[in-house]
């Protein structure tokens, strides 16, 4: 299977944390997507050697994050509730623009953007899932 891609701009870019006695290092980007009927923000995490490749992105960057899902499963002990996770672990990036309000009104969505659906897909004011 091949990685996805998300576009967005970057709306934030965290310091680089570490946990744990292995020294696991990870660094949560945000991108921002405004598709005229909400704002849609997508956390990203670079882990490990990637978090020091976050250093070349700026917030108010268009960029384009190839992604991967990973998922994991949590129990406290045998009689507590499974809870499961989700993450989009980056696997690369690249610099679209460097300017966020010109790269929006510049770069239409067009048939090869992952993303061009979202609106189409949102639901009604009136019908906000939260």
């Amino acid at each position: 299977m091949s990685d996805a891609k998300v576009r967005g701009v970057v709306h934030l870019i965290e310091e680089t944390k570490t946990y744990g006695q292995n020294g696991f290092r990870k660094r949560l980007v945000v991108l921002e997507q405004d598709n005229d009927r909400f704002t849609n923000y997508i956390p990203v995490d670079f882990i490990q050697d990637a978090c020091d490749s976050v250093d070349d992105l700026n917030v108010g960057d268009e960029a384009e994050i190839t992604y991967r899902l990973s998922g994991r499963k949590w129990q406290r002990d045998a009689g507590s509730e499974v809870k499961f996770f989700l993450n989009a672990e980056a696997t690369a990036f690249k610099v679209l623009g460097g300017n966020a309000s010109s790269a929006r009104n510049s770069s239409p969505a067009d048939d090869t953007d992952p993303n061009a659906g979202l609106a189409e897909a949102a639901c009604g004011e009136e019908d906000i899932p939260f």
